[in-house]
């Protein structure tokens, strides 16, 4: 399928730059790919949608501040990186990056996008500060995209992780044209993320409140808690005209056995499986299915859905509204329907519904 068939107009304004007021506040569409009709909630009314008997499945990754903002040593000139994958955990003692001290201090490998990318070859040397802490770094290798190996270290007794978490920055997503605040510490997050390791919010989650959980269990709604880690990756733009050209990047997950316990008695007596998110999607498509049994699992996906994909496991879906061209609109399309799903995104852009992370949702069921 071409990529243009993927395409609707979508106003800039309506991509969200802030989220709701209040978590939870949002809009909802609840689209029945059955009777293939929409109706127009809000997301507190999510619970009255669901079935005793449900399995609803979330993702618990955390986001952790990805975005490290510095400068060049010695040109003072400004630097930006943001973390995508880490590579390497180790000790140095003493030198090292222009520190004298003969002291063990921590050091970490990582994947990055920097900018500017032209001037930060091999060999360049950066400095993270933020309230009187210091992260020093170095290039290590140069790759596309503007993407580098860099070796970050202490420049004292923390551990890098430690000072990443107080120096970093939250990692919005490039479609919010905003610096982060510290509100975004709490709404780029979900109410039930424990795994940190992810540089974007699984979106979809944000809209829940400990209030609807508690309403969908006191509904009789079971839940279980998958880890999919979410990469850049979910920025990638298709650049190829065909989708089954695109290659997603791979992304980390594990399922636990008591996740798969759970999984595999909603498939035994036939009830629904409900993923929140499109990241929780990709983790339990990826799972293996013998003679009705969910395997749990861990490792890394690489699973690009798209029309075509024949769902093995899940059968509802909350997911946001996504942008024009990308492999989340085309996931959700999988599920409901090409035309469908444009359908009600056409309806959504005319009652200006929210669009992206900090927009509103959608439940197909």
């Amino acid at each position: 399928m071409n990529v243009s068939e993927f395409d609707f107009d979508l106003p800039e304004e309506l991509i969200a730059q802030h989220p709701p007021a209040e978590r939870g506040g949002s809009r909802l569409i609840v689209f029945d790919r059955a009777a293939k009709t929409s109706q127009h909630t809000t997301f507190d009314r999510l619970p009255t949608y669901f079935d005793r008997g449900d399995l609803l499945v979330v993702n618990d990754t955390r986001v952790f501040p990805a975005r490290l903002l510095g400068h060049r040593v010695p040109s003072g000139g400004a630097v930006e990186c943001l973390l995508i994958r880490r590579l390497d955990v180790g000790a140095l003692n003493g030198g090292g990056l222009g520190v004298g001290s003969s002291e063990e201090r921590s050091s970490e490998v990582w994947e990055a996008l920097m900018h500017p990318g032209q001037k930060l070859k091999p060999g360049a040397q950066v400095l993270f500060e933020r309230d009187g802490m210091r992260l020093i770094g170095e290039v290590l290798e140069r790759h596309f995209y503007g993407r580098r190996t860099i070796r970050l270290e202490s420049s004292g007794s923390e551990s890098v992780a430690a000072l990443i978490e107080r120096i970093g920055h939250v990692p919005l997503p490039p479609y919010i044209k905003r610096n982060d605040e510290d509100s975004d510490r709490d709404r780029y997050q979900t109410v039930y993320a424990r795994a940190s390791g992810s540089v974007a919010a699984p979106t979809a989650g944000l809209h829940f409140t400990t209030d609807v959980l508690d309403e969908l269990e006191s509904r009789g709604v079971a839940r279980a808690t998958i880890t999919l880690h979410v990469g850049y990756g979910t920025f990638k733009p298709i650049r190829v005209d065909t989708i089954e050209d695109h290659e997603v990047d791979p992304e980390r997950y594990a399922v636990s056995a008591e996740a798969a316990h759970a999984l595999t008695g909603a498939v035994r007596d036939k009830r629904r499986i409900v993923a929140v998110g499109t990241t929780t999607t990709r983790a339990l498509e990826s799972l293996r299915v013998e003679d009705g049994i969910v395997r749990a699992g861990e490792g890394e996906t690489r699973l690009f859905i798209r029309p075509g994909h024949r769902f093995s496991l899940v059968s509802g879906l909350v997911t946001n509204f996504h942008l024009p061209k990308s492999s989340l609109l085309v996931l959700a399309a999988a599920f409901a329907g090409r035309d469908e799903i444009l359908a009600v995104y056409r309806d959504a852009v005319q009652r200006r519904y929210r669009f992206y992370s900090y927009g509103d949702a959608m439940l197909i069921l």
